[in-house]
């Protein structure tokens, strides 16, 4: 079960990629990455209320979230500024890189947390989730070299940089989000969550953004924003589901949600009309069986 709401997880962050490509696109990237961080507030706010006012009901619907402690809370805060440093990079990059360029490269994250979680949690994979997770990487490997064939030299882009600074952030707040999903109800580190990205952010917006806001990339209103929040609180939520049932390992659900570069890929090329596709496409192929043997392992 678990390994199926990663898989679905993914799908929705396949989609969350596109909108932020959309958005990003001649666009000022800090008031879009602030908009669509507060529509996830929004969204949570009802569920923070609702469960003081009516917790019988939002128990019975499953979207109650217990109040928390000073630590809870401080260890929530940590996850929110480890995933806004990774979002701030990763937001940046993704508005000067191909998305399907990017988008690969940002799913090389399971590398990273497939080693933490092996000396962290001690978790231990069976042949055939070793020999899926392998492929899978090797092929991620391949697919982040072809940036080479569209004139983008890996090592003097400072965007490339800013993308595996992200990712491994991104692969940081990984491991610890299975550290504190066993300790802290998964609805209330979501909702919790929501709100303390938005009170990090505001300041960056203020003292870096908005003094210089003229000379830089102008902000254009675009609707794709808060869809780039709607679709990132459903991953999340299907993530963290995933970590919250028995069994579950933190290095199977990295890397099953990291095949969202399928859909980002797809959607990308459709969209964006990039180049070196069949190249790309070939790489998706040894994807696609690396996700198949990790799904039929997890089972």
């Amino acid at each position: 079960m678990w390994a199926f709401a990663g898989l679905l997880s993914a799908l929705f962050l396949g989609i969350y990629d596109i909108f932020k490509k959309t958005s990003l696109n001649g666009n000022a990237v800090m008031p879009v990455l602030f908009f669509s961080t507060l529509t996830s507030t929004a969204l949570f706010l009802p569920v923070v209320i609702g469960s003081g006012l009516f917790p019988d009901k939002f128990t019975a619907i499953g979207l109650f979230a217990p109040s928390l402690t000073l630590t809870e809370h401080l260890q929530i805060i940590l996850k929110s500024a480890i995933v806004v440093s990774s979002w701030i990079l990763a937001f940046f990059a993704m508005k000067h890189l191909p998305v399907t360029i990017f988008a690969p490269i940002r799913s090389t994250g399971p590398l990273w947390t497939l080693a933490g979680a092996l000396l962290i949690f001690q978790e231990r994979l069976n042949g055939l989730q070793w020999v899926g997770v392998l492929l899978t990487l090797i092929f991620f490997y391949l697919f982040s070299t072809a940036g080479k064939l569209e004139g983008i030299e890996f090592r003097k882009n400072k965007w490339i940089y800013l993308i595996i600074g992200a990712t491994i952030l991104g692969s940081i707040s990984g491991l610890y989000d299975k550290f504190i999903i066993s300790r802290i109800d998964r609805i209330a580190v979501q909702a919790w969550f929501s709100f303390y990205q938005v009170i990090i952010l505001f300041p960056v917006l203020a003292v870096f953004w908005f003094p210089n806001r003229k000379n830089t990339t102008k902000f254009r209103w675009r609707w794709t924003i808060p869809l780039i929040g709607v679709t990132l609180v459903v991953a999340d939520f299907l993530y963290f589901y995933a970590l919250s049932l028995e069994g579950s390992m933190i290095s199977m659900i990295s890397a099953l949600r990291r095949s969202s570069v399928l859909i980002t890929f797809t959607l990308g090329a459709l969209l964006f009309k990039e180049q070196n596709l069949k190249r790309k496409g070939s790489y998706l192929i040894g994807i696609l069986a690396g996700i198949l043997l990790i799904t039929l392992g997890s089972r």
